[in-house]
């Protein structure tokens, strides 16, 4: 979506104020921890203070004006005033209860949520070729810190070890940081779904799981691999070999039209066959993007339904409490016929 997009949205004395990093970014290109974007019907004003002004004068797209923000208190106010604007419509889901009620003391207009992550958000689910190749280039990133962890796994790392060298990796490969807190867990920690890693060391015998991903031109990759070092027992095998029926049977239904909660259903049913439901206790994906979390939720409580530019992970699992867990994930992209899968990773059982 560009600027010009959303101000078709607009009727008359109505305005946008994105105030957010992400959708600043998405609307105009420009990374920039503070600013404003103000919509109205007659122009867009980009306001960003001294420490960006000059590249942002130079880089902001699909802007009428870039302006110096001195004081937001006065500048703001003073675009209502000029551009006879009633109604602002600003994010509801990405501002603080502080953020939002400062914006309703300083503008001398009637302020609302709805619209603006309404449409913003509904663009933002719908993945460009370019928006998808930019996750893609950053999942790819991850899996080569896949490939290099194998060589780096062994009895006696700890799992703080497993996750920085994970970490530097990507780093030092061509990420621009990390899409979240890298999941690095092994033996009885792989129970809990979002351990953090500790000071505890790799042993024989053991799962690792690691959930992580890479941060590239804005876009998150997100993926989770489970590996064994040294051997398995039956059961283990078992369960690794029931999420992983249960990971295929979710990417087996993923295409537009289908609900999210019939995705999450057929994992969910493959995990409950095998009577490991009860320890199957999260949603089996979200969306991806300039978040790492974004719409659509795929889990037994959506009502979304799957669209083409959708593009969603797909990581069941089970978790076990006291003994071992394991999840696998990979990232889809919903196509106008069906889905393409974005991970290319290996999946089937690794004992180290």
């Amino acid at each position: 979506m560009s600027v010009e997009n959303l101000r078709e949205k607009l009727g008359k004395g109505e305005a946008f104020l994105v105030v957010s990093h992400e959708n600043r970014r998405y609307l105009t290109g420009f990374d920039s921890s503070d600013g404003f974007l103000f919509i109205t019907a007659g122009k867009s004003v980009f306001l960003t203070d001294g420490r960006y002004i000059e590249a942002a004068q130079s880089k902001v797209k699909n802007c009428d004006e870039v302006e110096l923000l001195e004081k937001a208190s006065e500048q703001l106010p003073a675009i209502v005033k000029q551009e006879n604007i009633s109604v602002v419509y600003t994010e509801e889901e990405k501002l603080s209860v502080a953020q939002f009620k400062r914006l309703c003391e300083i503008l001398p207009c009637e302020v609302r949520a709805e619209k603006a992550d309404c449409e913003i958000g509904a663009a933002r689910r719908r993945k460009s070729e370019e928006e998808k190749r930019k996750i893609v280039d950053a999942q790819r990133i991850a899996e080569r810190a896949f490939d290099h962890i194998l060589t780096f796994i062994r009895p006696g790392v700890t799992e703080k070890e497993i996750r920085l060298e994970l970490e530097y990796y990507m780093l030092r490969n061509g990420a621009d940081g990390l899409s979240f807190e890298t999941i690095a867990i092994s033996g009885k920690n792989t129970s809990m779904p979002h351990g953090v890693p500790s000071e505890k060391k790799v042993e024989s015998g053991e799962f690792i799981t690691m959930d992580y991903g890479a941060l590239l031109d804005g876009y998150h990759s997100d993926m989770t691999r489970t590996v064994a070092v040294g051997s398995v027992t039956d059961e283990m095998a078992e369960v690794y070999d029931t999420v992983l029926k249960a990971q295929l049977a979710c990417l087996d239904i993923l295409a537009p039209g289908v609900s999210c909660k019939d995705a999450d259903g057929a994992a969910r049913k493959v995990i409950s066959d095998a009577g490991y439901g009860r320890y199957f206790n999260h949603g089996t994906g979200h969306g991806v993007g300039m978040d790492i979390h974004e719409k659509p939720s795929v889990s037994s409580r959506s009502s979304e339904i799957l669209a083409p530019g959708d593009v969603v992970t797909d990581e069941p699992g089970i978790y076990i409490p006291g003994r071992f867990g394991v999840r696998i994930e990979d990232m889809v992209y919903i196509t106008g016929n069906g889905k393409e899968l974005l991970t290319n990773c290996e999946k089937s059982l690794i004992v180290l």
